[in-house]
């Protein structure tokens, strides 16, 4: 095992893709000389040229688009966004082609295309570059949804999405991307779109938690074993849309109580989503109402203390489980 910063294990899953097929590329505004945004395309364009890793004008629609004709070609491109933000700018290009394409061409046309990069909040980068969108594209059939926690996940679901011969919607966090973690060092390392993942086992109480909340959720689970002598169970679900509802449920099943932490505005959200399908499949079994730990509904303040009141904390889920398990 190596010890990677999630930044270096995305770094290295591109890399190795670009080695394995020479029908990836990766585009995207600064990735080539610049390196990078945030630096995960670090050394790529010296290594790969200007045809395997390329420099986009600031026009999202567009070179979104020439990634979706790219893709429809035989190619597998990775499309940067600088923050997924700026995705809205191309959201007809990946909801009303990437998507769509597969089902409108009667199976002639698969889209085997990576729309990459940072969601949700950072430090203190204001509204318009903290909004968490993964519930808005998990809402269009054809595309899936990926959220990564680990630098293993990074690099194991990376290489999985490329590999895929659909659309996938790949939601980093630019607050992680300096985390640490263990990292398989074999190069055939995937982890199946699809499949969730439990962090932590525990038999009282279970937190659904994915991205931001995924570290905040196990720092939280301690805590409460050591003051309250609770057990927790932590899952992360890694992949949003297909969604492993059924390890989910059987940790229902299993604790009877459900916090559910996401980053994003609680209204029509992935959290109300599996709140919704815990209701319908393991209800009986729950011993409390469900509790959401969410965003604030209100755009993400600037100001440091506002935006730290604003989004999910340990502190906030400590209190969701307290709750939950009538502390």
């Amino acid at each position: 095992m190596a010890v990677l910063t999630i930044r270096d294990a995305l770094n290295q899953a591109l890399r190795e893709e670009l080695i394995r097929d020479e029908n990836v590329f990766i585009m995207g505004e600064e990735v080539a000389e610049y390196d990078g945004a945030y630096k995960v395309t670090r050394g790529l364009w010296k290594e790969f040229g200007d045809k395997r890793v390329v420099d986009s004008p600031i026009t999202e629609l567009g070179f979104a688009g020439l990634g979706v004709g790219a893709a429809m070609a035989g190619l597998r491109p990775v499309i940067e966004f600088m923050t997924w933000n700026f995705s809205i700018l191309a959201a007809d290009q990946i909801i009303n082609h990437a998507a769509k394409m597969l089902y409108m061409s009667g199976g002639e046309f698969n889209v085997p295309i990576v729309f990459r990069g940072p969601n949700g909040s950072a430090y203190q980068v204001s509204s318009q570059h903290s909004q968490a969108l993964e519930a808005m594209y998990a809402n269009f059939p054809g595309l899936k949804v990926v959220m990564p926690s680990t630098a293993a996940d990074a690099k194991g679901l990376l290489k999985s999405a490329i590999r895929d011969d659909n659309p996938v919607i790949f939601m980093e966090q630019e607050t992680m991307y300096g985390m640490k973690g263990e990292v398989p060092e074999d190069e055939d390392f995937t982890i199946p779109l699809g499949v969730a993942d439990v962090k932590r086992e525990g038999t009282d109480c279970t937190i659904i938690a994915r991205s931001f909340t995924v570290p905040q959720a196990l720092q939280a689970a301690e805590k409460i074993r050591e003051e309250f002598d609770v057990s927790v169970e932590v899952i992360d679900p890694r992949t949003i849309k297909p969604l492993d509802i059924d390890t989910i449920i059987a940790s229902v099943k299993k604790t009877n109580r459900v916090v559910i932490a996401e980053e994003s505005h609680s209204f029509a959200s992935v959290g109300a989503e599996i709140s919704h399908q815990i209701m319908e499949n393991a209800f009986d079994y729950l011993d409390a109402p469900v509790k959401r730990v969410s965003t604030a509904e209100a755009p993400n303040p600037y100001a440091r203390n506002l935006e730290l009141a604003a989004l999910p904390s340990v502190e906030k889920i400590i209190a969701a489980v307290k709750e939950v398990c009538y502390l």
